[in-house]
């Protein structure tokens, strides 16, 4: 009889620990989940519109040959004023590059619509010469040093080109380029949650591998074999 208990009582306890183990493991995975859940829907809902915009400019991007778009060149030209003109002073040593004195600035932009304020320009011993690249066109500004002759040119591609640069991050700036390190990093949170929430419910998904198999050997095979170099 005593054995016979205590075979029961063991098998008690281990079905108890296993039922235990069982729980915890239940615990932990629905923890997992959730914490998945939680950061796959910010990472979507902060990164939603600028990757529809990505996705929008990657189709753009691809057929930039079929978009057509005229340029819209304006051109302005203006005489510096010579007390002005003075305060250009000597061309930096060794073709260096310097900023614009701040009321030469100051009238650039009142004048001509320059926004030249704290860029560099090129010096050199007849001519300032300042360039403006910027998303989606182009602008630059020369000053005759010797007669104070100005021309300041700025191109607009319109709409598109512009959008286009802020995918490729052209000549956007520091806190553009910082702030698509950041979107990316969230995008990459994004597909990783999503990847484990992926996993978690693969077993009542039976497709759930085989699609994201073929999300993976598809690309990779069309540029294997059909992309020519």
């Amino acid at each position: 009889m005593a054995e016979g208990a205590d075979s029961s009582t063991g098998l008690i306890g281990d079905a108890e620990k296993a039922a235990k183990k069982a729980h915890k493991a239940k615990v932990r995975r629905l923890f997992w989940m959730t914490q998945a859940r939680v950061w796959h829907w910010i990472t979507g809902a902060a990164t939603l519109v600028c990757m529809l915009l990505f996705a929008i400019t990657g189709i753009t991007l691809n057929h930039a040959g079929q978009i057509e778009s005229q340029p819209v060149v304006v051109e302005r030209t203006a005489i510096l004023p010579p007390e002005l003109l003075v305060q250009l002073g000597e061309a930096p040593p060794g073709g260096e590059r310097a900023i614009l004195p701040a009321p030469v600035a100051d009238w650039l932009a009142k004048e001509v619509g320059a926004p030249v304020s704290r860029r560099t320009g090129e010096w050199s011993e007849d001519e300032v010469y300042v360039g403006m690249p910027k998303p989606g066109g182009d602008a630059w500004l020369s000053i005759d040093r010797e007669t104070g002759d100005i021309v300041f040119e700025n191109t607009d591609r319109g709409a598109i080109a512009w959008l286009n640069d802020l995918h490729k991050g052209r000549n956007t700036g520091p806190v553009w380029f910082w702030f698509l390190d950041i979107f990316s990093i969230a995008a990459i949170l994004f597909c990783i949650t999503g990847l484990v929430l992926l996993w978690m419910h693969a077993p009542r998904r039976a497709p759930t591998w085989f699609i994201v198999g073929a999300g993976l050997l598809v690309p990779a095979m069309i540029a294997g074999f059909l992309v020519h170099v």
